[in-house]
C-alpha cells in the first residue's frame, strides 16, 4: 500500500530532512497526508472486494435463475466470474448463504419495479396493475431473456429444505402482495372496483395465478397461460 509504503520508506529518511519537511508543512499536515494515503489504500482494497462480491451475486443471479440452484456449481459461478479457485467462501460463508444474497437482490429489484410501474399517480390504479402484469410477462415469459419468476422456481427448489431461504420467500412474497393490494385499494378508492372488495385476499389470488400460469407456461413453452390470467384478471375479475 503507498500509505504503508511511504510509513516504510520515511523510517529510512535522513532525520534532518524530515525535520525539514515537518518545519515547511507541519506535523498535523504530515500525519494526515499519510493517514490519508493509508485510508484511501484501504478503501480502494475495500472496493475490490465489495466490487468482487457483487460480482459474484450477479453471475450467481443469472445462473440460478436460468438453470436453478442444485444445477448451479461454485466453481462454474467463479469460473463465469473470472474470480480465482478458492475464493468463493472469502466472500460467502456457504452456497445456502449466497443463494440468500441472490434472492435478496432479486427481490430487491422487483420491487423497484413495481415501486415504479405501480406508483405511477399518472394512470388509473387498474391501468398500473394491467401494465405492471403485462410487463412481467414481457421480462418472465417465454420471449423474455429468462423465462420464469425466481421467487417460485426456489419456493419449489429449496424452500423445504432451507428455513432461512423458506423465510426470505415468504417475506418477500408477502411483501409482492402488500404492494398489489395497495393500489387494489386505490381502485376502490376511485370507484373502479366495489367497495366490498377485499383487497389483501385478491391480491393474493392475482399473485398465486400469476406463479402458477408462469409455472404452466414453462410447461407449455408457450405465453398462452399468462395470456389467459391477464385476460380474466381484467376482463372478469377486475370488472366493476
Amino acid at each position: 500500500m503507498a500509505g504503508c509504503q511511504l510509513l516504510s520508506e520515511m523510517e529510512n529518511w535522513d532525520s534532518d530532512l524530515a525535520r525539514v519537511l515537518t518545519k515547511y508543512v507541519g506535523q498535523d499536515i504530515m500525519d494526515q497526508s499519510i493517514g490519508d494515503m493509508v485510508l484511501a489504500d484501504l478503501s480502494i482494497e475495500d472496493m475490490a472486494v465489495q466490487t468482487t462480491r457483487e460480482h459474484l451475486i450477479e453471475i450467481g443471479l443469472q445462473r440460478i435463475h436460468k438453470i436453478g440452484y442444485a444445477a448451479t456449481g461454485v466453481q462454474e459461478i467463479l469460473d463465469l466470474a473470472g474470480v480465482p479457485k478458492g475464493s468463493f467462501y472469502h466472500y460467502f460463508r456457504s452456497k445456502e448463504a449466497f443463494a440468500q444474497e441472490v434472492l435478496q437482490r432479486y427481490a430487491s429489484r422487483e420491487a423497484q419495479r413495481w415501486e415504479t410501474i405501480l406508483g405511477d399517480d399518472k394512470l388509473p390504479p387498474l391501468k398500473r396493475l394491467r401494465k405492471y402484469f403485462n410487463e412481467l410477462v414481457k421480462v418472465y415469459g417465454q420471449k423474455g431473456p429468462i423465462s420464469g419468476c425466481l421467487l417460485g422456481q426456489m419456493s419449489v427448489e429449496v424452500a423445504e429444505h432451507s428455513p432461512d431461504i423458506q423465510s426470505l420467500l415468504s417475506s418477500a412474497f408477502d411483501d409482492w402482495q402488500q404492494a398489489i393490494a395497495a393500489l387494489l385499494r386505490s381502485a376502490v378508492d376511485r370507484g373502479e372496483l366495489p367497495r366490498t372488495t377485499k383487497a389483501d385476499e385478491l391480491a393474493s389470488f392475482l399473485l398465486n395465478s400469476y406463479e402458477g400460469a408462469l409455472v404452466r407456461s414453462k410447461a407449455e413453452k408457450s405465453d398462452e397461460p399468462l395470456d389467459t390470467f391477464i385476460h380474466f384478471a381484467f376482463k372478469v375479475l377486475l370488472k366493476k
